[in-house]
């Protein structure tokens, strides 16, 4: 499971996308979050804005899995 500091009390799934060199732009996320499953603490979720906070895991289908931890 590959980390990924934060050094705010949360950040959008969106955001997070990006800094998880997932994604390259921000503009990518809506199609990226359309196209591939995205499991947040086991639970199926797709939206951009969705707040992700130190302890959260997400699973990418055909990227991995991530956990937000703070800096």
């Amino acid at each position: 499971m590959r980390e990924v500091s934060i050094n705010t009390e949360y950040i959008a799934l969106g955001q997070f996308l990006k800094l998880a060199d997932v994604i390259d732009t921000g503009g990518m996320a809506k199609a990226f979050l359309a196209e591939v499953p995205i499991h947040i603490n086991g639970e199926l979720d797709n939206r951009r804005g969705r707040k992700l906070y130190p302890g959260d895991e997400v699973a990418i289908e055909g990227y991995g899995r991530y956990q937000v931890v703070s800096r």
